[in-house]
């Protein structure tokens, strides 16, 4: 395991990257730099983040070529300013060169993603409040993207459809009803499992109460409507917000006292962080 990741998993993911990226060869660098150069090069943060992916970053150049040195300067989930030296490697030029990109896109996308998450995460501290991602992630970067997520100091969500049940809107259309999906839920999962059920009015908390839900996701309620909710539940389920939260109402939402509050916008629309690859020797 590398970062909560299986090992197989993080080389297909650098391997699929590469093929997409340099495909047949690096036709710049082949005709331009002369075989044999050796370099020195430093990863460098452009802005103030949370590092997350050096790990992806080591695995891609050593990919390229295994004989390349690397060495992280800080740690994964480790707040930088701008200008911080975050990694250093060492070896042949042309390999540096090859796997620039493809390392850089992996460390931006995912130091974006912790980077967003701390926010989240500050933004309710003093709080009981969660904070959880969701299953709005990059396609085949699902894995990634929620160590990112960890990295930055929140929590995961389930992380597929395959370990964990989430009765949502039209999962109750199609069997009959809250109830009725609670209890085929009990009846066809494990008994360890949590039955969550989504519910978008008080009327729906009631049933999802009634039925005996684990936990209720108040989903695109407004605060007031959270607040009452909780009152209603009372503690006999967990709770948890979802829809609509951003970095100015998630404050709100979390002194409602809910358990858990998930986020989309940490995986689906987290802005990259800029780091650049300079050659400083060779």
């Amino acid at each position: 395991m590398v970062a909560g990741i299986p090992e197989g998993v993080v080389r297909d993911t650098v391997e699929r990257a590469l093929a997409e990226d340099v495909g047949s060869g690096d036709i710049t660098t082949r005709a331009v730099v002369p075989a044999g150069v050796s370099c020195r090069a430093q990863v460098v943060a452009k802005e103030d983040a949370v590092v997350a992916g050096l790990f992806m970053v080591e695995a891609t150049f050593r990919a390229v070529g295994p004989a390349i040195t690397f060495q992280s300067a800080v740690e994964d989930g480790t707040h930088v300013s701008v200008g911080a030296v975050v990694a250093e490697l060492a070896g042949d030029v042309r390999v540096v060169l090859t796997g620039e990109r493809t390392a850089l896109n992996f460390l931006q996308r995912m130091s974006g993603i912790a980077t967003l998450a701390a926010r989240y995460v500050e933004a309710v501290k003093g709080t009981k409040a969660r904070i959880l991602d969701t299953r709005k992630t990059a396609p085949g970067l699902r894995l990634l993207d929620k160590c990112a997520v960890r990295m930055g100091g929140a929590c995961n969500h389930r992380a597929g459809l395959f370990d964990g049940v989430l009765i949502k809107d039209n999962h109750i259309r199609a069997a009959g009803g809250i109830g009725a999906a609670v209890t085929r839920a009990r009846a066809g999962c494990q008994h360890s499992a949590k039955i969550e059920v989504e519910a978008q009015s008080m009327d729906q908390v009631a049933q999802a109460l009634a039925a005996g839900a684990d936990v209720i996701m108040l989903d695109n309620m407004d605060v007031e409507e959270v607040r009452q909710a909780v009152a209603l539940i009372a503690g006999r389920a967990e709770t948890e917000v979802s829809g609509g939260v951003t970095l100015d109402t998630v404050r709100a939402y979390a002194e409602c006292g809910v358990d858990y509050i998930s986020v989309g916008e940490i995986t689906h629309s987290a802005p990259a962080v800029d780091f650049s690859l300079e050659i400083v020797e060779g």
